[in-house]
């Protein structure tokens, strides 16, 4: 097994906040001693998941822990979900009906194994435990924190000073989520920098119960492409962790060079010596940051699609924006009957459309008038086409391209 110091230093890469170091070396060096691995522990809310970048800012971490030998349990939160996680919230959360919730925990089992290592992973629901609790264990649990306690969180404070509603049940979330901790006796919980109240609770109820207490574990919020706003896929700076491998690298790729080593440190597992010396090439007078940007296009895309699929994601990459080609590999349209007007001219909009590239008429009718249309390489501004080619590439922006065909 690694020795403690350099697990320290692996686990350590990124992070925004621990409590405490001390803490954590101790468990390392007692995990060796003892060869009994660390737990670590994750809630999720089953809430509509859809995984990207920024959500997998943890899951990657998990996953670096997990390499040096340790196991994750992730707690799929389908009886806290029922309630939601008011972290941050202005207002009472709507809760999630069974249906809801169980649908949503299955689609997240499915995701998080994208990037856990499904062997050293335990998926746990906190029904197991949680509804097995009477109305008597319920009041034990709550005697354990006051109201005062509970307001010291920045929603809560800020609502009730505000004179906003605050359901009741809100405040048993931070002491389930504790419950779940001293129910695994977990070592190690996991969580972003929103989550700091409710991991702290839990090492303050594994204390109660006379339990050695977690370590909490805080990554950072991780911004989108835009290098402002946090990755979001509702203000579309996301990069998704199924989308293509063409996708993934070109995303990345837009990121500002002011984030490189954030993307490094965050969303790949190269070793943090490693992203010592790329710290030293940027500051390298003759460094163009475009290339440590396309090693880092590189490992992401690698981690979710495959090295065989990035690599041709690069390729594609190097032809469109580099050499500024037409690539060979684009998908083609058969144009069907409705295509063409009455004067047998093609309707680009409709193409445009039918090709995927535009969502609606008015989308198509706007990347034409944004210049944003190419036909054969030559900017086209308007929506139809007289005399055209039996085949030609249509090109929308920098990255998108069909080819389209007469029947």
């Amino acid at each position: 097994m690694i020795n403690a110091r350099e697990q320290f230093k692996i686990i350590m890469k990124g992070v925004n906040k621990i409590i405490s170091e001390e803490d954590l070396m101790q468990k390392l060096e007692k995990s060796i001693a003892t060869d009994i691995p660390l737990v670590v522990k994750l809630g999720l809310d089953p809430s509509a998941p859809d995984i990207h970048l920024g959500h997998a800012v943890v899951l990657r971490k998990i996953k670096q822990i997990q390499d040096l030998g340790h196991r994750a349990v992730i707690i799929i939160g389908d009886f806290t979900g029922k309630i939601g996680d008011p972290s941050g919230k202005s207002k009472t959360r709507k809760q999630l009906t069974n249906e809801q919730v169980i649908e949503n925990a299955k689609s997240y089992e499915q995701q998080i194994f994208k990037i856990l290592d499904s062997d050293k992973t335990d998926v746990k629901f906190n029904s197991e435990w949680l509804s097995k609790l009477d109305f008597e264990d319920v009041l034990k649990l709550a005697g354990k924190v006051t109201v005062a306690r509970i307001l010291e969180r920045d929603d809560f404070e800020k609502r009730y000073k505000n004179n906003e509603p605050i359901g009741l049940h809100e405040f048993f979330y931070p002491l389930m989520q504790a419950y779940d901790s001293v129910q695994l006796k977990a070592d190690i919980e996991m969580g972003g920098t929103d989550q700091t109240f409710n991991i702290l609770m839990g090492r303050t109820m594994q204390k109660d119960y006379g339990q050695e207490r977690q370590v909490a574990l805080f990554m950072p919020l991780l911004e989108g492409t835009d290098g402002i706003q946090k990755m979001s896929k509702s203000l579309g700076n996301y990069i998704g962790i199924y989308e293509d491998a063409v996708s993934i690298y070109q995303k990345t790729m837009t990121i500002p060079d002011n984030l490189i080593i954030k993307y490094f440190e965050l969303a790949t597992d190269i070793h943090p010596d490693e992203i010592e010396v790329l710290k030293l090439e940027l500051k390298k007078p003759k460094t163009n940051p475009r290339d440590v940007k396309m090693r880092l296009a590189k490992e992401i895309t690698t981690l979710y699609c495959g090295i065989l699929e990035t690599e041709a994601a690069e390729k594609h990459f190097r032809t469109v924006f580099q050499k500024n080609l037409i690539p060979e590999d684009i998908d083609e349209l058969i144009l069907s009957q409705d295509c063409f007007t009455q004067k047998s001219e093609i309707d680009l909009i409709k193409v445009i459309v039918k090709s995927g590239i535009a969502n609606s008429n008015n989308e198509a009718r706007r990347l034409i008038a944004q210049n944003a249309v190419k036909i054969d390489g030559e900017k086209f501004n308007n929506s139809v086409m007289k005399n055209p080619n039996n085949s030609f590439v249509i090109q929308v922006g920098k990255a998108k391209f069909i080819k389209v065909k007469s029947a």
